[in-house]
């Protein structure tokens, strides 16, 4: 492995002389995500493997290139998991693609985000020289904390060569139910029930109906479901519909038609602006067609930001994919690329125009 580096570090000082930029591909699951891809391709999927795993430390370190198949399976082994359930779109999904896109499924509303679970990385920079920040245990705190910036950075700051992330058990129990909610009801239930002690892991309103997802202890689950009532779903129907949201192919994602992700806070009243999904307790709402101008428009009204999470090129190219940045977010956004990726080698404008 040591060989494949030096050869991609050469390939990446190559680029930098020549001023050819490099469009980074790991196991092209997400492509679709981000601003169109520059530059000439760079496969990365070849660096992969899991490089420590302790079961009993909730640890496990892996090469970015390593599918998330084969990751999940190696923890499932052990009872273990990673809780923040990560989209795969395609069996191709790998570790890497994980880390650049941030993505996190249904239960990032009860266990946190991608970057929440990350505690180390190695990364190739844009000079060709291996950095490693962060480690391999759960207190790890000093300094600045810049193993997370990689999560989300669509590969503009650097190849990620490998990532140790905080891993936790299978969950005990699991019960699902149904509600017949109108959206603004729905979303007003939410917030009630977010305030309680309940253990909801997971939430999704869309046409009509709310479904939740309890985690837990077995008794705690039950406590709770005979708390809230509703209508329970067989385990195997549950499973199916949050999988089916994780991995967008529940009904509502078909189709061509452009796909917004909306991040609100989750008191936000409903923003009638066509077809919606919501999830995270009212914090993610999925939005389908639209003006683009007015649903960021009305999403800065409401406290947060619109991202055109899938979209053709030209819309992609008028609207932009990310809500626009402010004078001074632009500015760390350029020190930090300055900072890792000095000559503009990697994906450039996956993110940003001129980044």
């Amino acid at each position: 492995m040591d060989t494949l580096i030096e050869a991609w570090a050469g390939r990446i000082v190559d680029a930098a002389r020549s001023g050819c930029p490099l469009a980074i591909r790991g196991g092209g699951s997400k492509t679709f995500y981000g601003g169109p891809e520059e530059g000439e391709p760079f496969a990365v999927g070849a660096y992969s493997g899991i490089v420590a795993y302790e079961p009993t430390e909730l640890v496990v370190t892996a090469r970015a290139g390593t599918p998330l198949v084969e990751l999940a399976a190696v923890l499932a082994e052990k009872g273990q998991w990673l809780a923040f359930e990560p989209p795969y779109y395609a069996p191709s999904a790998t570790v890497g693609g994980m880390l650049a896109c941030a993505l996190s499924g249904p239960r990032r509303q009860a266990v946190g985000a991608v970057r929440d679970f990350v505690l180390g990385v190695k990364v190739l920079n844009g000079l060709g020289d291996v950095l490693s920040f962060g480690g391999q245990v759960m207190k790890n705190v000093a300094g600045y904390d810049v193993s997370r910036l990689m999560a989300g950075s669509l590969g503009t700051l650097g190849i990620v060569l490998e990532v140790s992330l905080k891993v936790l058990p299978l969950p005990v129990s699991e019960k699902s139910v149904r509600f017949a909610l109108d959206e603004a009801t729905a979303l007003t239930k939410l917030n009630q029930w977010g305030g309680r002690p309940l253990p909801i892991s997971a939430s999704a309103w869309h046409d009509g109906v709310l479904t939740l997802r309890l985690t837990g202890a077995a008794a705690a689950v039950a406590a709770a479901q005979r708390a809230l009532a509703g209508e329970a779903l067989a385990d195997a129907d549950g499973e199916v519909f949050w999988h089916s949201l994780r991995e967008q192919t529940h009904v509502f994602f078909a189709g061509d038609a452009p796909l917004w992700r909306l991040s609100l806070p989750s008191v936000a009243p409903a923003q009638a602006l066509g077809s919606t999904l919501i999830e995270w307790g009212g914090a993610q709402r999925w939005l389908r067609n639209g003006d683009s101008r007015v649903i960021r428009a009305a999403a800065a009204k409401a406290g947060g930001h619109a991202t055109l999470f899938r979209g053709d090129a030209a819309l992609k190219a008028s609207a932009g994919v990310f809500q626009p940045l402010s004078a001074p977010l632009a500015r760390i956004h350029r020190n930090l690329k300055q900072a890792f990726d000095p000559q503009g080698v990697f994906n450039p404008g996956r993110m940003y125009p001129g980044l």
